[in-house]
């Protein structure tokens, strides 16, 4: 049971649900001021979620996992992976950032950063060592081509 708990989707969803508390509930009079904050949040939100279709259709298309605890079959390099060694971390970090932009929830921005933290801990460096031990030198090309966020 705590196996997907402990996946990337329940950890965004954990930072979404503060953030909407801090909204709903704590949001002392702060405002972000204006439709731009709006507009920029959901082009954040639309943004990643494109991101992370165009990932996972990726994953399909090499016939590998999406899940990041188990072992990649193949190393993916094309479409969004061109960009970014995570993409679907860096969709996570700019959902997180859209709703908390369209919701107002001006003291949760500190969230971002600690998402990005903590998904950078608990997940990317794991992640980043499997792949250097299975895939080697086509791993460290590709880690010296593309960052690790943008």
């Amino acid at each position: 049971m705590t196996k997907w708990l402990d996946m990337p989707p329940a950890w965004l969803a954990l930072f979404i649900a503060l953030a909407w508390v801090q909204s709903s509930y704590f949001g002392l009079g702060l405002h972000f001021g204006g439709g731009w904050a709006d507009f920029v949040g959901g082009l954040l939100v639309g943004g990643g979620i494109i991101i992370v279709i165009l990932a996972a259709i990726e994953f399909r298309r090499y016939r590998t996992t999406i899940v990041p605890k188990e072992t990649p079959a193949r190393l993916i390099q094309s479409s969004v992976f061109k960009r970014s060694r995570n993409p679907i971390y860096l969709a996570d970090a700019m959902i997180l950032a859209g709703l908390i932009l369209r919701w107002d929830a001006v003291l949760s921005l500190p969230l971002v950063p600690v998402f990005v933290w903590l998904i950078e801990k608990r997940f990317i460096l794991g992640e980043e060592a499997r792949m250097r031990q299975i895939f080697r030198m086509e791993y460290a090309k590709y880690e010296r081509k593309v960052r690790r966020w943008l």
